[in-house]
């Protein structure tokens, strides 16, 4: 990790709700169309397995994007994502409303984002983490800076300090160790 705030791996254990932003958070941010004008996107298997790992160890997920793709949508079902916000401008309302439909509050859920957009909701998450490649801005408010770069395992890093935090990452370990 390049940064974790003292109370970072306590505030990463409450987490039974982590929420990601997609491009410059699962994607290295670039934006690419077809000839047709499909927008395309690039995922990195090291950033899908850990948010699978960690959705199997008990933490719900969830993507809130200011885009909408069919590559998010088809994603997000092939690692097991269950709630997917696609397409939204203002994205505090949409968090606020998906912990609402959840019952969850906020201190129980993280939020992956990497600009100024996302800082409504930075800053309203219990577990705020972002890219080491974000603004000033939006580092400066967060709890957890990852090491590895946007699209490049930022996001699998996050996921097993998450992992980490609540005591599961060593028992899904095992069963690659078998």
């Amino acid at each position: 990790m390049l940064f974790a705030s003292p109370d970072a791996l306590e505030r990463a254990r409450r987490v039974k709700l982590m929420i990601f932003d997609v491009d410059g958070v699962l994607t290295d941010g670039s934006l690419w169309y077809g000839a047709n004008g499909e927008e395309l996107k690039a995922f990195h298997a090291f950033d899908g397995h850990g948010v699978k790992m960690l959705g199997e160890s008990g933490v719900r997920l969830a993507l809130l994007t200011g885009r909408k793709s069919p590559a998010v949508a088809a994603r997000a079902r092939e690692l097991g994502i269950e709630h997917v916000l696609q397409g939204i401008e203002e994205k505090r309302g949409a968090y606020e409303a998906l912990l609402e439909r959840l019952r969850l509050a906020a201190a129980d859920t993280g939020y992956m984002g990497d600009d100024l957009v996302d800082l409504p909701v930075l800053m309203r998450c219990g577990f705020a983490c972002t890219i080491a490649g974000a603004p000033e801005e939006v580092r400066k408010r967060v709890h957890y800076v990852a090491t590895a770069p946007a699209g490049r395992g930022a996001a699998r890093e996050t996921c097993e300090y998450v992992m980490r935090a609540q005591g599961t990452l060593e028992r899904a370990l095992q069963e690659y160790l078998k």
